[in-house]
């Protein structure tokens, strides 16, 4: 079901494209996305849907029951439900599947049969639908005036689909329920039920509270038993003031005695009503006795989409009291026939009578019902009238041909009504038949005599066209030329009769805007001037090296090195001001010369930062003139260099904790300040330190730097075997503490950088066994013992452990693994105390296949066998 209903979608959409394009339509089904899509197109179609959910006899109770028992969720269609607030939802396909299992509606309730043709074919389609519609259709496919058919029937917007007057009684309010505490009227007609309050005042001081009997009684104390069924409020007041006067001497009927009463109803009775006919939910209401045939008509939903609003009859006793428009109502705000109910009354809706939809440009578009001998200015003032922006010189009505009059290919027809009263009024008296389209054109967009003036102008935009305006005049009427406008050439754009566009030129003399060729100007031309600043490059300096804010910033005629200093941010500390260096743009580049440099000379007075007695505080030392640098001025694309003054550099500190006499953060005296040097500092080693067991941490390069300490020349050392490649991680570098201190010049006594971390760690008689063995554990310190015998104080190797790989690594932050040798015992590691064994997993890459081998030396031992045997056999 589900699938057939996402097919009709399509159908309905697209059912008359083979005979306005001669192309074939796919068999594909279309998509749940592209229902979605259409019934977003199409707004009215949620109307149906929320229709068809009303005309199902389901309470919105039942309905959430009944999708519970689906498996849907409860609430997925209470914002189509009658009553719900706010604008429905887009729908999805969810909601479709839905309204098929529930058996709310199919797709003949939801588009109709007649909607195949006239209203897909003016559907309004957004960018999504026509996507996903050309692609259905297969496009590229089509040829010519099918595929402008195709483009034309999806974008087109049209509308109307609404029925007008149904959306009335489709919303929750409260505008037709009477006051059940009164008022009424002086027509009311009293009945069993109603409770009336009378008041006497002046010589007699009295309230009586009366209830009208079943009989149609009221009893008055000292008065006695009054008949008030099917009084009006008037007559009873005649009445009263005759009883009343027989007791009490100062009531006058004009109530103008010593003794004045007042009677008025303090509870309204309820009235049985039978609605009946097409509504949404025909049967018995009980409403007020104010109710009037719109209470009744709200109460059961209003009339159903065949119903009629036209003529609504009321009747009373088999006959028809009286016939109610509920156009009357809603259009002209007449409700005198707006009758109030009486128990018993029947409110009666018929089928429909003609409908016609106008649509285009009218207040109110929408479906309108037409009596009979109504016409087409009686549709327009229904629809409010023409917009501002109508076309009133005619109106086109399309029509379905008579049955008898239809030939093949030639149901409908279209009929062109002009006529004068169309500008001045509401039109002639047109008939328009069941199942008309009126359709009401817009004016045409094109704006008429105007001229337009772009660019460099104070006031740049439209201008009214005066007959024999001038080049001259418009420049002037749009606030005359901006101070940098380019006198050279105006070009003036000119619109021909073939929609063609010709260009035409002047020069203006001076900017007052005197051309020296004063053009008559036409409608539709547009005057384009130019500014000289829009011809100009972004031109730029640069600023780079030691400043705050390096970057490039716009060149300006006339900046100097100083501004440009400025712009940057100022120098930073540090700075050389002696000199900065500039690149500028070669004249001569045949040589392949892209820059050439200018050394320019700076002084202190480029340090901007100063106290009150102008005593700049910074670091000492600082090389600079006092004064007298020359202000250098710039070109367009030079790069300023501020240089760094030779061997600039905050302190660099180290931190040297454990055991060490004195611990701390300690600031490196020079650049080639070396371990050892920081440890004597400190103090040296405390008794309990060990002296192979160090942690350096370094944040630093892959490469070490290693000072003669002869000639302190600088060297840059890569890592080269495996017990010094940690020192080429961020990170714990190994080093030999003993040898660096023992022998200053050894490769162990590093050079010092910023931000090392030196820990000197004190003797720790274990060893620690982790990794893949049976029990990792701390092994107590042997020495001489190998790694092996450690592995094997820890249970030995686990089942996927990798012994041959294992490593150690030594307190002083040293790796050592085994090193397999072919021709001499292998290199095995001596664990020292307060080191790390570690034995890795076995690789599952390395598994070896046993089988294969067994197999191919099993071969290799058959032929040598074979050859073995040929050899010494006998000849």
């Amino acid at each position: 079901m589900h699938r057939f209903f996402m097919r009709s979608l399509l159908v309905a959409a697209f059912c008359i494209l083979p005979s306005l394009l001669g192309a074939q339509l796919p068999t594909t089904r279309p998509t749940p996305e592209q229902a979605r899509i259409l019934l977003q197109a199409r707004p009215d179609l949620v109307e149906r849907l929320r229709q068809q959910m009303m005309n199902s006899g389901m309470t919105p109770e039942q309905i959430r029951a009944r999708l519970r028992a689906e498996g849907y969720p409860e609430n997925l269609l209470d914002a189509y439900m009658s009553g719900a607030s706010g604008s429905a939802p887009e729908p999805t396909s969810t909601v479709f599947r839905a309204v098929q299992d529930l058996g709310i509606a199919d797709t003949t309730d939801l588009f109709g049969t007649g909607m195949r043709s006239d209203t897909m074919r003016t559907m309004n389609a957004d960018s999504a639908l026509l996507s996903a519609s050309i692609t259905r259709l297969r496009y590229d496919t089509l040829r010519g005036a099918a595929r402008d058919s195709v483009i034309h029937l999806i974008t087109n917007r049209d509308s109307g689909f609404v029925v007008f007057g149904l959306d009335l009684f489709r919303s929750r309010t409260t505008q037709f329920q009477p006051n059940l505490a009164g008022p009424v009227d002086a027509g009311y007609r009293l009945g069993p039920g109603d409770r009336l309050v009378l008041i006497l005042t002046g010589d007699v001081e009295a309230s009586y509270t009366l209830d009208v009997t079943r009989e149609g009684f009221v009893v008055i104390p000292q008065v006695g038993q009054l008949y008030v069924n099917s009084l009006t409020l008037a007559d009873l007041e005649a009445l009263l003031a005759t009883r009343l006067g027989r007791v009490y001497s100062g009531v006058r009927r004009d109530n103008s005695g010593s003794t004045r009463f007042s009677v008025n109803v303090a509870r309204l009775r309820s009235n049985q009503i039978f609605v009946a006919g097409d509504v949404q939910h025909p049967g018995s209401y009980t409403i007020s006795s104010a109710g009037t045939a719109l209470t009744a008509l709200y109460a059961a939903g209003g009339p159903s989409i065949n119903g009629s609003l036209r003529r609504i009859e009321v009747r009373r006793a088999g006959r028809v009291v009286d016939a109610l428009d509920v156009y009357d109502y809603l259009v002209r705000g007449d409700a005198s026939h707006d009758v109030r109910l009486q128990s018993g009354d029947m409110v009666f809706v018929p089928v429909h009578g003609a409908r016609a939809r106008i649509v285009g440009e009218i207040v109110r578009p929408a479906t309108y019902e037409l009596k009979a001998g109504e016409g087409l200015s009686q549709l327009l003032e229904a629809a409010g009238g023409f917009t501002e922006s109508a076309a009133r010189r005619r109106v086109l009505v399309e029509r379905i041909v008579p049955a008898g009059l239809r030939s093949a290919g030639g149901d409908r027809t279209t009929i062109d009504i002009t006529s004068e009263s169309l500008a001045s009024g509401l039109g002639p008296a047109a008939p328009i038949e069941n199942g008309d389209v009126v359709r009401v054109f817009p004016i045409a967009e094109r704006i008429r005599n105007r001229i337009a003036v772009l660019g460099n102008v104070n006031t740049p935009g439209a201008q009214g066209l005066a007959p024999g305006t001038r080049l001259s005049d418009a420049l002037r009427a749009a606030g005359g030329l901006k101070p940098d406008t380019y006198l050279g050439e105006v070009l003036v754009t000119r619109l021909t009769g073939d929609s063609t566009r010709v260009q035409m030129r002047a020069r203006l003399l001076d900017l007052s805007g005197t051309p020296a060729d004063d053009i008559v100007l036409q409608e539709d031309d547009q005057i384009q001037v130019f500014s000289v600043s829009s011809f100009r490059p972004r031109r730029y300096v640069a600023i780079a090296g030691y400043v705050n804010n390096p970057g490039r910033y716009l060149y300006r005629v006339g900046m100097t090195m100083r501004d440009l200093v400025l712009l940057g941010g100022g120098v930073k500390e540090g700075a050389s001001l002696r000199e900065a260096e500039i690149a500028r743009m070669p004249v001569e580049r045949s040589a392949g010369q892209t820059a050439i440099t200018i050394r320019v000379p700076l002084d202190s007075t480029y340090l901007f930062e100063r106290q009150a007695s102008h005593q700049y505080v910074g670091p000492p030392g600082l090389p600079a003139p006092a004064s007298g640098a020359p202000d250098f001025t710039l070109e367009p694309y030079d790069n300023v260099l501020i240089l760094r003054q030779a061997n600039f550099e905050y302190q660099r500190t180290v931190t040297l904790n454990g055991e060490v006499q004195y611990p701390g953060a300690y600031a490196l005296k020079t650049k080639r300040e070396h371990l050892s040097d920081v440890i004597a500092r400190a103090g040296g080693l405390t008794d309990e330190a060990q002296r192979d067991a160090i942690l350096f941490v370094r944040k630093g390069p892959s490469t070490y730097s290693v000072a003669d300490r002869t000639t302190g020349a600088l060297s840059t050392t890569p890592v080269q075997d495996s017990i010094t490649r940690a020192r080429a991680t961020n990170g714990r570098i190994g080093l030999d503490l003993s040898e660096a201190l023992r022998r200053p010049e050894s490769v162990d006594n590093i050079i010092l950088e910023d931000g090392d971390e030196i820990t000197i760690l004190r003797f720790n008689p274990v060893v620690r066994v982790q990794g893949a063995v049976n029990a990792p554990a701390n092994v107590t310190f042997v020495p001489g013992r190998d790694i092996y015998y450690y592995i094997r104080a820890a249970g030995g190797g686990s089942r996927i452990a990798d012994e041959g790989r294992a490593y150690v690594t030594q307190p002083s932050g040293k790796l050592e693994s085994v090193q397999s040798r072919h021709f001499a015992p292998d290199v095995v590691p001596r664990p020292q105390a307060g080191a790390v064994v570690t034995v890795p997993d076995r690789d599952p890459a390395d598994k070896k296949d046993y089988i294969a081998i067994a197999g191919a030396v099993t071969s290799i031992l058959a032929s040598l066998v074979t050859v073995v045997l040929l050899v010494t056999r006998k000849p």
